[in-house]
């Protein structure tokens, strides 16, 4: 894998050199794509590019006011402030084009005499010099599918805008005196700008918002040839089944450093190894983000030679780089890559040694545990590899069948399947009432040799209040009996927030905050979590976003809500994405 950075032994001048040019042509782009649509909504500026798109007058490259040409400018803008080479292409080509033609008409005399062509010619030609200068620095891969998808695209969309636009214009026409010919020359120019010569559609006349319309339409269609044919390319190749074992082999030497490790064994997911094989970097590719999840796998000392792959990786693609839910000592190692910390929240560990039901402070959660137990429930603990297959045939069932809602969550702590053969040293808990019938059950992954981490809760939904809380309680008092020291429970995002925010002297800042979350806890179940975990008094331990530009965090948002199953797709079933999961520690 090359270099996709400018070299050390360049001269330092002429990276700036490169940098600033590509910002230019960035900025370029930008300014073009705020002309045309101020031009599309603005109709006397839109009559004055008009002016200057006609007789012996040209524009810059780019600059014609409507919907699609400001769409056009827009995506390229963005895909080229996301360093996409196919992009840097297109510009180059349409750019150099347009200057060469603009060179051709300014040898005419009458074209010649107007100094605003003059400023056009040196515009397109400043926009063209920044490309060539800034070319080290537009080095993200697309996927070379992109092409015939983008032509699929483009064809079919074309053939079906262009004729809905000529029947909208066949509609609307009052003038009733031109042809179909004519109609379809009008529709097809107002695809393009809101302002064209309509010498040739003279005598087509219909209402203003006929051609805003078509123009709209026509900026859809580019916005989906241009995301067809800019898509980030996804993730390089899923996990296969060597590196599965050697994952597992890592987690077998290193696995007790992070509760998350064993998560990092999700199928859909990708990984980067460091040259010496000792540390990988899980991750998976969502919208253009490359979610990793958790510390690096491996020998701490080795972390760094998986991180740099893995950053490189994702700057040859043009990929976002995002961590969710670093530790804080892998926060650190990361923080030396260049990347910023955000604190989410806190991890709720249990140990073992240290959990006891005695006292006042237990006394709501001990009478809660006696509650059910007089009710006659029963918990059941046993490894994966210890239950038998119909049985866990029978608990995969009904783990489908209880879950909240038809969306399947989960994927920074979540292992995303229960009951494979390959996740035999996992725990399952089963909780039954007193006539035997099961009412709930909860999964545990390995961490390490001595912990458990949370996987999967799911209880039936007319079942009584306090089943999940009895079994985690059942589970504490009898974990010795396994080997288990520690168990790592649910997540709790923001709960410092929730924790000093109600206590007294709290700012007017900080106590604003925690009401928004108050507010936000009616849907999303943010301060519920934190308490549920505060109940078994546990040692919280931080957990760290990673990311590299502030103005990346509403991308990596949407990106890590689409991974954990709180964002759906518009239109696309959760067979179609080929992804099956058991929603986690939700």
């Amino acid at each position: 894998m090359g270099e996709v950075r400018p070299t050390a032994a360049e001269a330092p001048g002429g990276a700036r050199l490169s940098r600033r040019a590509a910002a230019g042509a960035v900025w370029y782009l930008r300014t073009v794509a705020f002309l045309n649509l101020l031009g599309a909504v603005w109709v006397s500026f839109g009559q004055d590019i008009r002016r200057h798109d006609t007789d012996e007058f040209f524009t810059p490259y780019l600059l014609a006011a409507g919907f699609f040409s400001g769409a056009f400018a827009v995506f390229l803008a963005i895909t080229m402030r996301r360093r996409k080479r196919a992009a840097w292409l297109l510009n180059l080509v349409l750019a150099g084009l347009f200057l060469v033609l603009f060179a051709l008409l300014m040898v005419l005399p009458e074209y010649r005499g107007h100094a605003q062509n003059w400023v056009s010619l040196v515009l397109t030609a400043a926009f063209l010099a920044a490309l060539l200068a800034g070319r080290r620095e537009f080095y993200a891969k697309g996927d070379r599918s992109n092409v015939r998808l983008a032509a699929a695209v483009a064809v079919g969309g074309l053939v079906l805008v262009s004729l809905a636009a000529t029947l909208l214009v066949a509609a609307t026409d009052t003038s009733r005196a031109g042809g179909f010919g004519a109609r379809w020359r009008y529709a097809a120019t107002h695809l393009v700008t809101l302002t064209p010569d309509d010498s040739r559609a003279a005598a087509v006349d219909t209402p203003g918002w006929v051609d805003v319309i078509i123009n709209i339409l026509a900026a859809l269609l580019l916005i989906a040839v241009l995301y067809a044919a800019f898509r980030s390319r996804r993730a390089l190749a899923p996990l296969t089944a060597e590196d599965e074992a050697r994952l597992r082999e890592l987690l077998a030497r290193h696995g007790e450093r992070d509760s998350l490790g064993y998560f990092a064994l999700r199928r859909e997911k990708s990984v980067v190894w460091s040259a010496s094989g000792k540390a990988a970097v899980p991750y998976r590719v969502v919208g253009g983000v490359c979610l990793a999840s958790g510390d690096p796998i491996g020998d701490p000392e080795a972390w760094p030679g998986a991180i740099e792959p893995w950053l490189l990786q994702a700057r040859e693609h043009g990929w976002v780089p995002a961590v969710m839910g670093a530790s804080e000592e892998a926060g650190t190692v990361w923080a030396r890559h260049g990347l910023d910390a955000l604190e989410l929240g806190d991890e709720a560990v249990v140990e073992i040694a240290e959990f006891t039901l005695d006292g006042r402070a237990m006394r709501t959660v001990r009478q809660a545990y006696n509650r059910v137990r007089r009710a006659g429930y029963e918990v059941r603990i046993r490894r994966h590899e210890d239950v038998p297959p119909e049985e866990m045939a029978e608990a995969v069932r009904l783990a489908d069948d209880w879950r909240d809602g038809a969306t399947e969550r989960g994927f920074s702590m979540a292992l995303g399947r229960l009951g494979d053969p390959a996740d035999g040293r996992c725990v399952l808990l089963e909780c039954a009432d007193a006539e035997g019938r099961p009412r709930a059950l909860l999964s545990f992954v390995p961490w390490g040799a001595g912990g458990l981490s949370l996987d999967l809760m799911r209880r039936e939904k007319d079942a009584d209040n306090g089943l999940t809380e009895f079994m985690v309680i059942d589970l504490l008092q009898r974990a010795g009996e396994m080997g288990i020291t520690q168990v790592s429970l649910n997540f709790a995002m923001f709960r410092s927030v929730f924790e000093r925010g109600a206590k007294l002297g709290a700012g007017p800042v900080l106590r604003l905050w925690r009401s928004l979350l108050t507010f936000f806890s009616r849907w999303w179940q943010i301060e519920s979590l934190y308490r549920a975990n505060a109940k078994y008094r546990p040692i919280w331990e931080p957990r760290f976003m990673l990311f590299e530009k502030s103005a990346d965090l509403p991308r990596i948002g949407l990106a890590a809500a689409r991974a954990e199953g709180f964002l759906e797709l518009p239109g696309l079933p959760a067979w179609a994405r080929g992804h099956r999961h058991l929603e986690g520690r939700r």
